[in-house]
């Protein structure tokens, strides 16, 4: 019988195509969601993607009696959790809402596994975490310092779950600490759907190509960089996916915690990406520069080798593969995925 996986927020970006890759290993992936941001339509893209349709329990990961029925209907090994808000300014005007979903939620989840003798644990973190070092590249042993709502959510989560461990040795967990997830699977078929105005910079990127979005607007070019943007480690979905894969096989190996950084080991400067986008997409990406936004750091990138040792794992996709998967999905959806 295929392993059964519960995974939270599977509907999302990087959750469906975690999703994806854990059928396409041999998985059985169990999704839980709330569809707070996300569509329900995802489940027949991944079908069509797989032949599969994963199980769907509908419900949010606070709601201790939806946990239950989780657990007491599937015979649930390992939990990769996705659930949760990730705007960095939505944290700042709304932190309730972010600790309670973030850090409640993962506590309320953490407990029922506990109770139900679950114990290996996937944790989707954050470089956020390390806030603003005062260097660019960016270690596992980088002090932790998040500087925003969101990256404190984060680093919350994760210090419970170091202090879980300490306490009960026997849990298997692997904190993942993503940069910046970009791109879509390469048929097309899924790939990100922010709700609104995108708060990240490929989709936005992407809208206007695809003349859903007047201009891009560039925040800073002062900044001490290679041609004075914002620079950071854009890493391949499909690249993240595959790593959350290879932490659930670590932690077949071995107890206690694992902490590792998510990235390329490069990065890329706001308008080199523009022009890898307009390469990709053989579109004029028009833009403005505009001040600062308070908060952003000139740039970042992970030194990926722990990954490496510890996971086997290493990102193969570079920016321009990123910005072909991201313009492919973004003409065969140019509004999202349908509404449900």
């Amino acid at each position: 019988m295929e392993t059964q996986i519960l995974v939270t927020g599977g509907t999302g970006y990087i959750g469906s195509h975690t999703v994806v890759e854990l059928i396409q290993a041999g998985y059985d992936p169990i999704i839980l969601d709330n569809f707070s941001n996300s569509k329900r339509s995802v489940l027949e893209q991944i079908k069509k993607l797989t032949g599969k349709e994963p199980k769907l329990i509908e419900g949010d990961i606070r709601n201790e009696k939806v946990l239950d029925r989780v657990f007491q209907e599937n015979k649930i090994e390992a939990v990769i959790n996705f659930a949760g808000r990730k705007a960095v300014g939505e944290s700042q005007v709304n932190p309730l809402l972010y600790f309670s979903i973030n850090v409640e939620g993962s506590i309320v989840l953490l407990r029922k596994m506990k109770e139900y003798g679950i114990k290996r644990f996937v944790f989707s973190s954050s470089a956020t975490v390390y806030g603003d070092p005062g260097y660019d590249c960016f270690t596992e042993s980088t002090p932790l310092s998040p500087i925003n709502n969101y990256g404190e959510s984060k680093w919350m989560v994760e210090e419970v779950l170091r202090r879980l461990v300490q306490a009960e040795p026997d849990w298997k967990v692997a904190i993942l600490r993503y940069f910046n997830p970009v791109g879509a699977h390469e048929s097309g078929l899924i790939g990100e759907d922010p709700s609104g105005i995108p708060a990240n910079l490929m989709p936005f990127v992407s809208q206007v190509a695809v003349g859903k979005r007047e201009k891009l607007r560039i925040f800073g070019n002062d900044y001490p960089t290679r041609d004075g943007t914002g620079a950071r480690d854009y890493i391949h979905v499909v690249d993240l996916a595959l790593g959350h894969i290879a932490a659930l096989e670590a932690l077949n190996k071995n107890d206690g915690l694992i902490t590792v950084n998510l990235g390329t080991g490069n990065n890329t400067t706001v308008l080199e990406l523009v022009h890898a986008f307009e390469k990709a997409s053989d579109k004029q990406i028009p833009y403005e520069i505009v001040e600062r936004r308070p908060g952003d750091v000139a740039a970042y990138y992970t030194d990926p080798t722990l990954a490496k040792t510890l996971l086997n794992w290493e990102a193969q996709r570079d920016i321009n593969k990123m910005c072909e998967d991201t313009w492919r999905w973004q003409q065969m959806n140019p509004q999202g995925y349908p509404e449900d």
